[in-house]
């Protein structure tokens, strides 16, 4: 078995699109990419959520707002 640290210190030393390769390569075996079906599932999610703030029919926070929210809870 490979030392991480020396595999680490090799891969750092690729050029930047075989670094991205490598690493989307050592991702996707921990984290397989979604199957179609999933795929097509979050695509129609996403349409849904994008019609709802086109027609108006969801309320949007301003992130800041949303952001002091999230900090305020955390900080509990």
């Amino acid at each position: 078995m490979s030392d991480p640290a020396r595999v680490l210190e090799d891969g750092l030393s690729l050029p930047p699109a075989e670094r991205t390769r490598v690493a989307i390569e050592l991702l996707e075996s921990v984290d397989p990419p979604p199957s179609e079906s999933a795929a097509e599932q979050w695509a129609t999610e996403i349409r849904r959520r994008v019609d709802e703030v086109e027609d108006g029919s969801v309320e949007l926070e301003d992130w800041e707002a949303v952001r002091a929210r999230l900090h305020a809870a955390l900080a509990k």
